[in-house]
């Protein structure tokens, strides 16, 4: 018999790839895997795109919802009022108007000198608005229209004058626990604890804290400070006001204090 032998070279059949020859111009369109994975890594991240969606109602929510929180928020720190009489004078004098901060005796306790709105002890459907000269546990006493707080007479050079004996008798109170002693600063003209007594703290509305009306009155309201007993008597009050204010138009009304 004859050995076959088979014929690589038959038609039809390929080169075998490992004799292939390889054109030298094809080396230059070959990479190397580490270079191309270098070029890859210096390449910067792509940032992810933000697409807005908000529509207009929503924004619009989202505004009315923000100013109500303020508005709130405004209401329950501060209230608004409207002096009604005289009896603060000179410091305050009627129709204008007050901001109230609410939020000041939650963290300090009233200090001697403060001016205050408060309820009515007698009917607390109506505000007043006084200042403080007595504190918890002291003694206050009137004699001669001054006012003396444990047996030491107080500086007062806010008052507009001194409380004449009909207005005025001789008396002294017993501060409590949790009491204030307040007077209006129009000593002859004022509704206040030298007839009802000193009122409860639970009675505070809250500090006087800001005049905004008229705009050319516009101011931060001062605390008086009294310095450590004894105290110095005011020899002569404050003079009556002369000058006649001029007429303003006035905001929307709020609530009045007066006595």
């Amino acid at each position: 018999m004859t050995d076959f032998e088979p014929n690589n070279n038959q038609q039809g059949l390929p080169h075998s790839p490992a004799t292939s020859p390889i054109r030298p111009d094809a080396l230059s369109d070959i990479q190397e895997p580490s270079a191309l994975s270098d070029t890859q890594e210096h390449q910067p991240p792509q940032r992810p795109k933000l697409l807005a969606r908000r529509t207009l109602l929503k924004e619009v929510v989202e505004t009315l919802l923000l100013i109500i929180a303020i508005y709130t928020l405004v209401n329950l720190a501060t209230s608004r009022y409207v002096v009604d009489g005289q009896s603060m004078l000179p410091t305050f004098e009627g129709e204008e108007y007050l901001i109230v901060n609410r939020f000041e005796y939650m963290f300090n306790e009233p200090e001697r000198g403060d001016i205050v709105v408060f309820h009515y002890p007698n009917d607390p459907t109506r505000d007043f608005i006084k200042r403080i000269v007595g504190l918890p546990g002291e003694t206050v006493r009137m004699e001669n229209g001054r006012v003396f707080v444990n047996d030491e007479p107080i500086d007062e050079p806010y008052i507009l004058d001194f409380c004449n004996s009909s207005s005025c008798r001789y008396d002294e109170w017993v501060v409590g626990e949790n009491e204030y002693f307040v007077l209006g600063d129009n000593r002859n003209s004022s509704q206040d604890s030298v007839r009802f007594g000193p009122i409860d703290k639970s009675f505070v509305v809250g500090r006087a804290w800001i005049k905004y009306w008229p705009p050319q009155e516009w101011d931060i309201i001062e605390h008086h400070t009294y310095g450590e007993a004894p105290f110095v008597p005011t020899v002569t009050p404050s003079p009556i006001p002369t000058e006649i204010p001029e007429t303003t138009p006035v905001p929307p009304y709020y609530d009045s204090v007066g006595g």
